[in-house]
């Protein structure tokens, strides 16, 4: 049998692996490769699913109630806030409005591993900046890397998957920097994690009043724990969004993230209890890991970074074979959520005996 004639694909699309998500968890096991919070959904949002709308309508494509909920919060007109289907959606859509063929995306890198396969999809070149030695953006030499075809920068504070934020000076500094006609993304999905003093919060900060060309980005999907109904939000000038809402898929939010989204922010007080309890757990697994020799940053998220580098993917079968599915990044590390209770321990005594081994 001959092989079937296929259409035509872009090379640089068919040589792009697809996105590969955290790997899933046996029954005995604890799924800690995802960042997802360990948590059950409120009583009152589970409530609040119940009463979506009914699966044969479209929802709302504006997600307006959600949106006018978010400017009130924000002190922000409803049309300087965009939803979506997650932030990365969002991030998606910029992209695609600021960027083709010809054109450079900046980003730091390892940071989330979405970002490459962003401006590769829009016809662009992505630009790598490496972290620094202490698994930070180095803004210095990302500023150094915007050219005359520079369209965008994205900055992911708390940076995934290393974990250490960027401060508000150093983000001030960076954005005089950058000409004002380069879209700046600060990425802040795991902003509600943050206890470090000093760092950047772009909505307190009101950065995209005072810089038209810095959006950001805030998502449920963390510390909010929608990750399975996918759901997140920007806030910034109105004409960028018009873009973003240009380039995105009609109906992507359906009701019930919507509404979800909604009971989410009525309980927020409880929930943030619930954030405070992975921070303290968090807190925990940084002290008991550098208590055993690990190298761990600065970890400001829901999550945990071991420089593994070569021996990556022998720690993380260890792990593995300890009921602990972590998110191996083989040359580089292992990402480690802060999940259930009990798994805290766990992670513990399988990195001890690890650590043990790799100093021998």
């Amino acid at each position: 049998m001959t092989d079937p004639i296929l259409p035509r694909i872009r090379p640089a699309i068919a040589a792009l692996a697809p996105y590969r998500q955290g790997k899933q968890a046996g029954p005995d096991a604890f799924k800690l490769s995802s960042n997802e919070n360990p948590f059950e959904p409120l009583p009152s949002v589970a409530a609040a699913l119940q009463h979506t709308t009914p699966i044969n309508r479209y929802p709302d494509a504006t997600a307006g109630r959600l949106r006018a909920r978010l400017g009130a919060r924000y002190a922000v007109e409803p049309d300087q806030v965009h939803v979506a289907a997650g932030s990365v959606s969002i991030l998606h859509q910029l992209i695609l409005a600021t960027a083709s063929v010809g054109d450079e995306v900046v980003y730091a890198w390892r940071s989330f591993e979405a970002y490459p396969s962003l401006p590769l999809v829009a016809g662009a070149t992505g630009v790598q900046v490496p972290l620094t030695a202490d698994s930070r953006h180095d803004l210095d030499a990302m500023a150094d890397a915007v050219t005359d075809r520079t369209r965008a920068i994205i900055l992911c504070t708390p940076n995934n998957p290393t974990g250490p934020i960027i401060t508000s000076d150093e983000f001030a500094t960076f954005v005089e920097r950058v000409p004002s006609d380069v879209l700046i993304v600060l990425d802040e999905a795991y902003a509600e994690f943050v206890t470090a003093p000093g760092a950047v919060d772009g909505l307190a900060e009101r950065v995209f009043e005072r810089h038209p060309n810095v959006v950001v980005l805030r998502t449920f999907s963390k510390a909010y724990g929608l990750a399975g109904l996918r759901i997140g939000y920007a806030i910034g000038h109105e004409k960028v969004l018009d873009a973003a809402r240009t380039t995105g898929i009609p109906l992507s939010v359906t009701s019930a993230a919507e509404n979800a989204a909604i009971a989410s922010l009525d309980a927020e007080a409880e929930l943030l209890e619930r954030v405070a309890v992975i921070v303290e757990r968090r807190t925990r697994l940084v002290e008991g890991l550098r208590a055993q020799g690990w190298d761990v940053p600065d970890a400001q998220a829901n999550f945990v970074w071991l420089p593994t580098g070569e021996r990556t993917d022998e720690v993380a079968a260890a792990f593995v074979a300890g009921d602990l599915i972590v998110r191996p990044f083989p040359g580089d590390g292992i990402r480690i959520s802060v999940g259930e209770h009990e798994s805290v321990d766990k992670v513990l005594q399988v990195s001890g005996s690890v650590v043990r081994s790799l100093h021998r």
